[in-house]
């Protein structure tokens, strides 16, 4: 059965309010909503990997959109938390700033889901209207509909 974008769409995963000026601080935040039912076996290792990954392949920031990620085996399905701040978070080499944040954590046999994943994401955020909508949502309900609304991408 093909997963779709909404599979992986949870309000509990959720931050529409990251009050931090470093990336390391903002993905502890949203690896922290993973934690809670139990997404990520070993939080602390998890983020150690995206750090490290992010030293060695920065992410980049393309419409202060950042889409930091791991392959790991601390996952058994591919996770999603999202974070959104007003001022931005420093993302990559250049410190060019993510307001829209999306981490996702892969488990290792499931690089080109990933790839479905994050091309399905891509193209919806390049829609101004969609981020325009995510940016001003007052809810994560109304986030969510936002990445919803426009399309059921399905890999």
């Amino acid at each position: 059965m093909a997963l779709s974008l909404a599979d992986l769409l949870n309000e509990t995963h959720v931050d529409l309010d990251l009050r931090t000026r470093t990336m390391t601080t903002a993905l502890q935040k949203l690896i922290k909503l993973l934690e809670v039912d139990e997404q990520i076996r070993d939080p602390g290792k998890f983020l150690e990997q995206v750090v490290a990954r992010e030293k060695i392949t920065p992410t980049v920031v393309e419409n202060e959109i950042a889409f930091p990620h791991a392959r790991t085996e601390l996952v058994d399905r591919i996770v999603l938390g999202i974070g959104r701040s007003r001022t931005g978070i420093s993302f990559g080499p250049n410190g060019e700033r993510a307001r829209l944040i999306f981490l996702i954590g892969v488990p290792r046999q499931m690089i080109s889901d990933y790839l479905v994943c994050v091309g399905a994401l891509a193209r919806l955020l390049k829609d101004a209207e969609v981020r325009q909508r995510l940016l001003y949502a007052e809810t994560p309900k109304e986030f969510l509909n936002a990445l919803r609304a426009p399309q059921e991408d399905r890999f």
